[in-house]
């Protein structure tokens, strides 16, 4: 059986232009293939419920598509200052959006990465940002910065502790984003600046 006929996922062409290793997986083939893990494993996705219902664009069904998009995309490849590679990102530019695809996925460093994600395990049924404190009867204001919870107050409703989440997170969001103005894609930029959190995310 020759590469071209290889399929990942019952889905993905490898084809047989380019390699998927030198000594170990380039990155351009493990990056593709944890989009297929992403959207087709089944197990993968019980522990990551968000990925559920996401897919693939027909050109990124291509390895031999994807491995030249790589080649041309701001931040593929590039290492941020913890010495970890930038993630690739399907729904910056297109907030919610489920398939990978050329004109969606943009590479991130993955501190700008990680300030998008939410914990909607944590805080239950309350907006974002947002956890209700049993004892007391308070809503607090809460917010990932620095890799530590930063508290943003205490409110007696949650519409209100909502408000000083979403504020202090948008700022942070323009702050993070002119940080990495100069490095990242200027669609990446231009999103982060416009970024809102909206109350259930």
């Amino acid at each position: 059986m020759n590469n071209s006929s290889i399929l990942v996922y019952g889905v993905g062409i490898k084809g047989d232009k380019y390699p998927t290793r030198q000594g170990r997986h380039l990155k351009e083939y493990q990056t593709w293939v944890n989009i297929f893990v992403r959207c087709f494993d089944e197990k993968y996705k019980v522990g990551n419920p968000s990925y559920n219902g996401c897919s693939v664009s027909d050109n990124f069904k291509s390895y031999t598509f994807f491995y030249e998009w790589c080649q041309t995309q701001v931040g593929f490849n590039t290492v941020d200052e913890n010495g970890k590679t930038w993630h690739l990102d399907k729904d910056l530019l297109f907030k919610g959006n489920k398939v990978y695809s050329e004109d969606a996925c943009v590479f991130l460093p993955q501190r700008v990465n990680m300030i998008l994600t939410s914990c909607k395990a944590v805080r239950g049924d309350n907006p974002v940002g947002v956890i209700f404190h049993s004892r007391d009867k308070v809503f607090i204001a809460r917010c990932q910065f620095k890799g530590k919870n930063k508290h943003l107050g205490t409110y007696r409703n949650k519409e209100d502790a909502f408000v000083a989440y979403k504020t202090f997170k948008e700022a942070y969001i323009k702050e993070v984003a002119n940080e990495y103005r100069t490095q990242i894609d200027p669609r990446a930029y231009e999103a982060l600046m416009n970024y809102e959190v909206n109350i259930y995310d």
